[in-house]
């Protein structure tokens, strides 16, 4: 019998899933992005897991703790599955820019970490941040398909840009 692989779609969190407004660490300031929940029950409907990929810098500069991370990560999962969404898994990175770790995006060990656990199809699996390194990340691990989540639309003919996560359901498919 062939060894079915998994297809992701790999989100960011702060900014894609929950308005970033810098180091978010706690449940009340912790406000999801309209949207979000239509479009990761869509993309479950497409048959695609859901993972976070996430830096989480302000664990490293001291300005939260892990607890503070799992905490928010817990709840956060919880409300995912109040609206019928499960997130087959949250990774993240606790270290600084300048802790040149292998785990902070755009470095690939999250996604390799993933790939490893899940059994994933790269080929059919999307990644979708706000950031220049979420692209980066997806570029160094082999994902083909990505999307930048960007307000402002800075033009960049490169990668797909959208204004929000609700926005992708025009282009991802199946």
């Amino acid at each position: 019998m062939e060894n079915k692989k998994t297809k992701v779609i790999f989100l960011d969190r702060d900014g894609v899933i929950n308005h970033d407004y810098g180091y978010v660490s706690k449940i009340d300031k912790f406000d999801f992005i309209d949207g979000v929940f239509e479009a990761c029950r869509y993309f479950i409907s497409l048959g695609y897991e859901i993972i976070i990929i996430t830096n989480q810098s302000g664990i490293g500069r001291g300005y939260y703790s892990e607890n503070d991370f799992s905490i928010l990560t817990n709840w956060m999962i919880k409300e995912f599955n109040k609206n019928d969404i499960k997130i087959l898994k949250v990774y993240h990175c606790p270290h600084t820019p300048s802790d040149n770790c292998a785990c902070r995006k755009p470095n690939p060990l999250m996604i390799n970490q993933a790939v490893e656990e899940f059994n994933i199809n790269l080929d059919s699996s999307w990644l979708i941040g706000d950031n220049i390194s979420d692209i980066n990340t997806a570029i160094n691990s082999k994902i083909k398909n990505y999307i930048l989540i960007d307000s402002k639309k800075n033009n960049q003919k490169d990668y797909m840009i959208v204004d929000n996560l609700i926005d992708t359901i025009n282009i991802i498919k199946n």
